[in-house]
């Protein structure tokens, strides 16, 4: 790291103030050799920057972090000038002149990492802190950001350290005067920190739906009302609704903020048998987007002619939602059947005629869902699945130990190795190989 690179830190585009960041050895001259000379540490200065040749820039906020007490653990800069799109050009023009070179993305917060100012962890909470669209999103960034995830995880690495002293002291002194039922004593703690990365791995899909979106798949025979209900739910006509069945083909997606969360929810075709391939594509599709949703609503005509809403039962889950659409029709045996189906299964069940808006009853159902599902009282065990990788290695292991407690040896090494999973969440092993994951997804000037 022994280039100085620098980025625009702020939006691109028209605005007042445009803020561009620097980090790297170089970082002290050449803010000297544009304007900001003499700069005292972590105190804005008004200055008059200039380029190479001596033009004048702009006139800006010059502000020196000497390191490692900056962001990135080196000397860091800002300039804070006119958002003017010329001005930034300039600007970093003169400092590419000056030697410095366009960061890439996310190389701030790595290299932030890279000198010990953050956990891996953190670092991911960075990248999404940087694209939370809701508070949410944020709340949970700002908490991994804080260390929630590392202290949880460190907490676990204790536990691991008192459960591998037992089993050494068992490998370590097996002639002195150490109870042979020391290796006996791990098994208590192995069980329950077993049971509690078992919850944790339970609990691991809230983190994920916060930071990418609680998914709901809207299901049902085709024309039983699922693109008005999709309709309904956004405020406006985004799917085509006809009284022709097989209308919609493919999957569509939109975002929905319910309670504070982020969710995607998504209008499909009806699923049932069909020869008319692109229509069997759309099936295809819908049922794969519904399986690995989080949630699926199922949409029932009160008033059908026939039992095609048998073609969702394989889907759907006791923890699902059912709708009973064209509440002003009268209920056909088809639509009697179908309800009692939904009650069999314990589907929560709500009725409506959607073609007059009427949406409020399962807009509130849903409401409740998702709160339920996204609220805990401890902050998510994992909100990426390398996270939740790791997790399940680290249980795995510690079930392999509990299962060979006559065999210390190789006990000791299972536990060792639980131990390595959970050091990777936070970064201080094995870290080499995730690193391009974990920072692709980040913005230039983070």
């Amino acid at each position: 790291m022994t280039d100085t690179i620098f980025a625009l830190a702020t939006a691109p585009g028209r605005a007042a103030v445009a803020v561009v960041r620097l980090s790297g050895p170089g970082t002290r001259a050449i803010l000297a050799a544009i304007g900001g000379a003499a700069l005292k540490p972590r105190t804005a200065a008004l200055r008059t920057l200039t380029d190479p040749a001596g033009e004048s820039l702009d006139r800006a906020l010059v502000l020196w972090f000497p390191g490692p007490a900056s962001y990135t653990g080196e000397d860091c800069g800002e300039l804070h000038v006119h958002g003017a799109a010329a001005v930034v050009d300039g600007v970093m023009a003169a400092l590419t002149g000056l030697g410095a070179r366009l960061a890439e993305p996310g190389e701030f917060t790595r290299r932030a990492f890279e000198n010990g100012k953050l956990d891996l962890d953190q670092a991911e909470a960075v990248a999404d802190l940087v694209n939370a669209e809701t508070a949410a999103q944020a709340r949970q960034a700002v908490a991994q950001l804080g260390g929630s995830l590392g202290d949880r995880y460190k907490a676990w690495r204790r536990q691991v350290t008192g459960i591998l002293a037992r089993l050494e002291a068992a490998v370590d002194f097996p002639d002195e005067e150490v109870p042979a039922e020391v290796r006996w004593q791990a098994r208590a703690p192995l069980e329950a920190l077993i049971g509690e990365l078992d919850e944790a791995l339970a609990d691991g899909a809230r983190g994920r739906r916060v930071r990418e979106g609680y998914r709901v798949a809207i299901i049902g025979a085709p024309n039983a009302g699922k693109s008005s209900f999709f309709n309904v739910m956004l405020r406006r006509d985004a799917a085509i609704v006809t009284a022709t069945p097989g209308a919609t083909r493919d999957v569509i997606e939109a975002p929905l903020r319910i309670g504070g969360y982020s969710v995607v929810i998504a209008d499909m075709a009806g699923l049932r048998e069909s020869g008319e391939p692109i229509e069997a594509e759309g099936v295809r599709r819908a049922r794969a987007w519904a399986a690995a949703a989080d949630l699926r609503i199922w949409v029932i005509d009160r008033a059908a002619q026939d039992d095609a809403w048998e073609g969702v039962l394989d889907l759907l889950q006791p923890h699902d939602l059912c709708l009973i659409n064209k509440a002003d029709l009268v209920l056909s045996p088809a639509g009697v059947k179908a309800a009692a189906t939904a009650r069999r299964l314990g589907l929560e069940t709500a009725t409506a005629s959607l073609c007059g808006g009427d949406g409020g009853a399962i807009w509130a159902i849903l409401s409740r869902r998702v709160t339920r599902d996204l609220t805990g009282t401890d902050f998510p065990a994992t909100t990426r699945a390398r996270h939740a990788r790791h997790l399940s290695e680290a249980r795995d292991n510690l079930a392999r130990a509990a299962g060979m407690l006559d065999e210390p040896e190789l006990a000791a090494e299972d536990v060792r190795l639980a131990a390595r999973s959970l050091r990777r969440v936070t970064g201080e092993i094995g870290v080499e190989d995730v690193l391009g994951e974990v920072f692709a997804s980040f913005c230039i000037g983070k």
